[in-house]
């Protein structure tokens, strides 16, 4: 089943912030990732910001699952993505 990558406003503006190259990479991968999510993503233990994270290098994706959609809600660096609400 393929899903559909769908970006909330903030997800948008956490990108818009991230260097070309680290766009690029997370880009590229979440279009490899959306083909079978569960493969690749974990549970995460506090579902405050989300139900799963992506781990790509450094960054980490934190996502929903909703039908064939996977909602993108925040996108960040390790150090930083799980201290902001």
């Amino acid at each position: 089943m393929m899903y559909r990558l769908v970006y909330t406003s903030r997800a948008e503006r956490d990108i818009k912030k991230l260097p070309p190259d680290i766009k690029r990479r997370i880009g590229q991968t979440l279009l490899r990732y959306k083909q079978a999510p569960h493969d690749y993503s974990e549970t995460l233990a506090d579902t405050k910001l989300g139900t799963y994270r992506f781990r790509i290098g450094d960054y980490r994706v934190i996502f929903d699952i909703d039908g064939n959609e996977i909602i993108v809600l925040r996108v960040g660096h390790r150090r930083d993505i799980y201290r902001r609400l």
